[in-house]
């Protein structure tokens, strides 16, 4: 009898973990669905600053990225959803997602790079708050976010001279 709950919580982890991976990655096939174009179109005619990443390092850093996201909302997703401050984590974790999301939407697909400013202004606020939601549940769900932070900073930083420089 053991053996079968083992079982069954297992599976239960690895279909837990693979629907959050699911999720993240799926945001981000969206995000990519919506730049193919404008990456070729109208990125190449913006004035960009000499810190601006080659075009090949943004699909793999993403992965990786939205991978560790994965990892990190289900390392606080375990401890159950009727633990302390799992569904605080988790809602902060989906506004900062979809926000995620919405940047290459508006960036890319509108071609507003001061919209995308304002969105991902909006997005360093919510990693924030997603990172001050996930420490106290799982501090390795914190740090597994930290890569995440620093690229979203970086892009805030180049989402702005791009706004200034065009």
């Amino acid at each position: 009898m053991a053996t079968d709950t083992n079982e069954r919580s297992t599976t239960w982890h690895i279909a837990l973990f693979l629907s959050v991976l699911v999720l993240c990655e799926g945001v981000g096939a969206l995000a990519g669905y919506v730049t193919q174009g404008p990456v070729q179109t109208w990125y190449p005619t913006l004035n960009k600053p000499f810190f601006t990443p080659p075009d090949w390092l943004f699909a793999p850093a993403w992965i990786t990225l939205y991978a560790m996201m994965a990892a990190a909302w289900y390392l606080v997703l375990r401890r159950g959803w009727s633990a302390p401050g799992v569904k605080g984590a988790s809602t902060a974790f989906l506004v900062q997602l979809v926000l995620n999301g919405t940047w290459s939407f508006v960036f890319f697909g509108m071609q507003s790079i001061a919209g995308g400013l304002v969105v991902i202004i909006a997005l360093l606020l919510a990693i924030r708050w997603t990172l001050k939601r996930f420490y106290p549940i799982s501090p390795t769900a914190f740090w597994l976010l930290m890569p995440y932070l620093l690229w979203v900073m970086y892009a805030t930083l180049l989402n702005g001279t791009l706004w200034m420089m065009n």
